[in-house]
């Protein structure tokens, strides 16, 4: 049967990973999981007891394609709880995951052929779901005298239509400044560029809050999601905040392409909005596993990586023990029973000679983790060890 060159896209590298560490533990070994963002924590129990009392009253069939309404006003209210943001929930649109987010944006936004930046390293789901649709990615090669995040000096002689970017990021946990930000808003203005800004990590800090587009202008798109600060992955369920004159071109798009998010999962988030207490528990989980981190892991021969800002990632450069960064996680997860991520998921280009660490695990998990990769380090052949 023949196919299509759209549907040519590389490999999610990371649930690669995931599914050896899968059939390893199914033969039997004990697997230390710092290869994906997940939270080990699962929705907060009052958002889950808040469904099941639904589900036995009422049978949850479609709803309307832009979410329910009562959702739709409760994330306004985030906005103006989290950066002081008088938002209509009229602009808000309740999606199937960040994922379907990003796909209504490009398919909303672009023409088939034409380009849209992203900063390496970078999600590669991001350049996987361009090439999908047909449309071009373009590397905005990012280095760390800018933390790893695009800036405006990156867009000049770009010939694009768009430009993405994650604050704070994946894989580097890097966050840009509301001063950053306006300056490549604002560029991207002048020059007539669609902005959309990924913000699924925001209330994952260790510093000062990360700053929403919105604080800066009405006319960007903006991702967010249930699936990291409100720890539900799984189900799937996220939301847009698009400029008024949009709303009804999304609501074609969503009804055409998904007709609506999951009833359960947006009955769910409704809830968990209201359990800031056991949320704000996970954030503490995360600053005491990225302390064990930087503290462990140069002791196991990564030394060389920025304190993340947000998120619960650290981004390890590993030049100097190899060139091939597919084999060193192959060996850490055959030698050390730990899986992490190789850095060619995030930057093609440099990516094999970086990894990524996910601390979004339990605590136990990560110290024992730490403590594998340290035994592993000190018998380890690889250069400098």
């Amino acid at each position: 049967m023949r196919n299509s060159r759209r549907g040519d896209v590389d490999p999610f590298i990371v649930m690669d990973v995931m599914e050896n560490a899968r059939q390893a533990e199914a033969s039997g070994r004990d697997i230390i999981h710092m290869e994906v963002g997940q939270p080990a924590t699962g929705a907060p129990y009052a958002a889950i007891k808040a469904l099941s009392a639904k589900m036995q009253s009422a049978p949850l069939g479609y709803t309307v394609s832009l979410g329910i309404p009562e959702l739709r006003q409760r994330i306004a209210r985030l906005y103006k709880e989290w950066y002081g943001i008088d938002l209509s929930a009229e602009r808000v649109v309740i999606t199937a995951g960040s994922s379907a987010g990003f796909l209504l944006s490009f398919i909303s936004l672009f023409e088939t052929g034409e380009n849209v930046a992203i900063g390496d390293p970078g999600y590669p789901s991001y350049r996987n779901i361009l090439k999908s649709l047909g449309l071009n990615p373009v590397r905005i090669e990012t280095s760390s005298d800018t933390r790893f995040q695009p800036a405006a000096k990156h867009l000049d002689g770009l010939d694009i239509q768009g430009l993405l970017v994650a604050s704070p990021a994946n894989p580097t946990g890097t966050m840009l400044g509301k001063e950053e930000l306006s300056d490549i808003i604002n560029t991207c203005a002048d020059k007539n560029i669609s902005f959309i800004s990924d913000e699924i990590y925001h209330g994952i800090g260790y510093g000062k809050p990360a700053v929403s587009a919105l604080e800066i202008s009405n006319d960007v798109y903006v991702i967010n999601s249930f699936s990291k600060y409100f720890s539900m992955t799984g189900w799937r369920v996220g939301w847009m905040v698009v400029p008024q004159s949009h709303i009804r071109r999304i609501e074609r798009l969503s009804q055409n392409l998904f007709i609506c998010a999951s009833h359960a999962s947006q009955i769910a988030a409704l809830h968990a909005m209201d359990c800031d207490d056991d949320l704000q528990k996970n954030c503490a989980v995360y600053r005491e596993n990225r302390q064990i981190l930087i503290e462990g892991l140069p002791k196991a021969g990564f030394a060389k990586f920025a304190p993340p800002d947000g998120a619960f990632y650290i981004y390890a450069d590993v030049s100097d023990l190899t060139d091939n960064s597919l084999e060193l996680a192959a060996e850490i997860l055959e030698k050390a029973g730990v899986a992490v991520t190789p850095g060619l998921d995030f930057d093609p280009v440099r990516g094999h000679k970086t990894l990524r660490f996910s601390y979004a695990g339990s605590t136990a998990d990560m110290v024992e983790g730490v403590r594998r990769l340290i035994a592993w380090h000190e018998k380890s052949t690889l250069p400098d060890h």
